[in-house]
């Protein structure tokens, strides 16, 4: 396997390195992501909106917001903001909460789209790897006697199809990637949409609670 991924970057030339640090920006965006999507930002959303619901209907808003700031996921700080106003007005608990979603669902989405750029540049890195192959293979074969003709039309070839696999394997794993982390992306949305209705509608059926509670 390392032999020939020697093979290929000898074959290849130098625009493989360049390819080949596109690989390792798209491979530190994914991991980073990873982590962010399926365990930062990644809450139970069921457990942790049961547990809101205990403390909104027994009127203990207090421990409810103590719930939210004990934990760092979007959701608990956009419905903190939102029950930090619980007292008030329904428009200003829905302002809050709106004002805390436009800074963290960004750090949701963040970094996902850099995914479908690098995999663009690696097909065009790719591209212009094969071109380059060709340009020196067809110049080699202008250039050199009868008998090695065949071998520089082959190094040539040889460079532009590695440069063209390496691009495709970059671009398809960026690709792919950029897929799944945006379904994942909105599915954590979705939950944090649906989690602010929910508690705006506990804290409107049970506002009258909240000050016998403190």
């Amino acid at each position: 396997m390392f032999g020939f991924i020697a093979t290929a970057f000898e074959a290849g030339g130098g625009n493989m390195f360049v390819i080949l640090a596109t690989g390792i920006i798209m491979l530190g965006i994914i991991i980073e992501r990873a982590v962010v999507l399926y365990f930062q930002a990644n809450p139970n959303k069921e457990a942790f909106i049961k547990i809101l619901t205990k403390y909104i209907l027994t009127g203990d808003l207090r421990q409810a917001i103590n719930v939210c700031s004990s934990s760092k996921f979007p959701m608990a700080k956009i419905l903190q903001a939102g029950l930090m106003k619980a007292t008030e007005s329904d428009e200003l608990v829905q302002a809050a909460m709106d004002e805390a979603a436009l800074r963290e669902i960004p750090k949701i989405e963040k970094r996902i789209g850099f995914l479908a750029v690098v995999g663009n540049a690696a097909v065009l890195m790719g591209l212009l790897g094969t071109i380059f192959g060709l340009i020196r293979a067809f110049g080699a074969v202008a250039d050199a006697d009868a008998a090695s003709k065949a071998t520089e039309l082959a190094k040539g070839i040889s460079e532009a199809m590695y440069n063209t696999a390496f691009g495709l394997s970059v671009a398809i794993t960026s690709a792919l990637s950029f897929a799944i982390f945006q379904a994942k992306a909105q599915q954590l949305i979705d939950d944090i949409n649906e989690s602010v209705v929910t508690v705006l509608n506990l804290v409107v059926a049970n506002r009258d609670k909240f000050g016998k509670s403190e």
